[in-house]
């Protein structure tokens, strides 16, 4: 009686997707000498993984990925003729730069990296009123995106406190343009549009409703 062989002990595969059968005659394959025939069955190999993947086959330089696949499940042993370079195994198992986090702890986050940014440009210009301008609508946004967190209220005198520790001291709301917009102002315009979005949604359950007696 022929003993059950389990997955878990057997080889791992190295592209699953294609499964065991396929992975065993690339095996046969790379214990072919004839270099002729060895050639005849990487094509009909290629053959069969374009054929299990019908939907890819639009797809630009398809043939070449399966190329590819076929050497990676050979772990790069194979030698026959193909219409493609062999892939680098140096390439493709090199591990991707880690990417850098503008920061790993951003102080008030609630403002977002826009406001960063927003204050950084600000930094760049030159004293004038269109920096006044821009350092005013930089507060009010700020007011705004405390009072979504917040979702209460706020005091001038904080969004002017954070606006000068986020900016160095370097940036500073002039006083004949406060007090800044008025924090019901904000509130109110978020009410409006969270009121218009729950009236979009029952004119849409209204006409589904509708459709369903029909």
């Amino acid at each position: 009686m022929e003993t059950l062989q389990y997955n878990t002990k057997r080889t791992q595969l190295i592209i699953p997707e294609y499964g065991r059968h396929l992975q065993m005659m690339i095996n046969q394959i790379l214990e072919t000498q004839d270099r002729e025939e060895r050639n005849k069955m990487a094509k009909a190999v290629i053959g069969i993984m374009g054929n299990m993947n019908p939907h890819l086959r639009d797809v630009p330089d398809f043939q070449h990925k399966l190329w590819d696949q076929l050497f990676i499940m050979s772990e790069f042993k194979l030698d026959v003729d193909s219409p493609f370079e062999m892939p680098q195994k140096e390439i493709l198992e090199q591990k991707p730069e880690r990417l850098a986090y503008p920061q790993k702890n951003p102080k008030y986050r609630f403002y977002g990296n826009n406001i960063k940014s927003m204050i950084t440009i600000a930094l760049d210009w030159e004293a004038g009123d269109l920096k006044n301008a821009l350092v005013l609508n930089i507060a009010n946004h700020m007011k705004k995106c405390f009072l979504n967190w917040n979702k209460d209220t706020v005091h001038d005198e904080i969004i002017l406190k954070h606006l000068l520790e986020l900016s160095d001291n370097k940036l500073k709301v002039r006083e004949e343009d406060l007090p800044l917009t008025d924090a019901a102002e904000f509130l109110k315009i978020r009410s409006k549009n969270g009121n218009g979005a729950k009236s979009n949604h029952k004119q849409r359950n209204k006409r589904n409703n509708a459709r369903k007696r029909y």
